[in-house]
């Protein structure tokens, strides 16, 4: 078995970002050369997550007004009392979606769903400069 690590960079606009990153692993799998395996993919950081949706304007909308009802941006949060960096809502919204996702590839492609992408959600309040690790794992 081999592993290869790989790393993504990327700058967002902050404030509920929802990024597209599955081209970028492809070509991170397709580089590799493996067949079979896993890809591994984790955003290094507190205030971002990586999760999986059909990556389309209704859809982006849905999400971001979804995570606004499980964690609003004006709600006091007991974060923003220990650092007064007031992105709270951001470590929360994080925490609950999660920093990775596992993905099996076979015959050297993603074995994803037709209208299923890779998504980085970007939480934190402002711009940030991410690190997305794609590590796989295979044959």
């Amino acid at each position: 078995m081999k592993i290869i690590t790989k790393a993504i960079a990327l700058e967002t606009r902050g404030d509920g970002d929802l990024v597209n990153i599955t081209d970028e692993i492809v070509g991170q799998l397709k580089g590799s050369g493996m067949k079979r395996g896993n890809v591994t993919v984790f955003v290094v950081g507190s205030t971002a997550a990586v999760t999986t949706f059909e990556y389309e304007s209704g859809l982006i909308q849905d999400m971001q007004e979804l995570y606004e009802r499980i964690a609003p941006r004006k709600k006091r949060h007991h974060h923003d009392d220990t650092w007064g960096d007031a992105n709270g809502f951001s470590h929360v919204r994080a925490a609950l979606q999660g920093p990775s996702l596992t993905i099996p590839f076979d015959a050297g492609r993603l074995l994803l769903g037709t209208w299923q992408q890779v998504v980085l959600a970007e939480f934190d309040n402002r711009p940030r400069r991410r690190q997305v690790v794609v590590q796989m794992m295979g044959e």
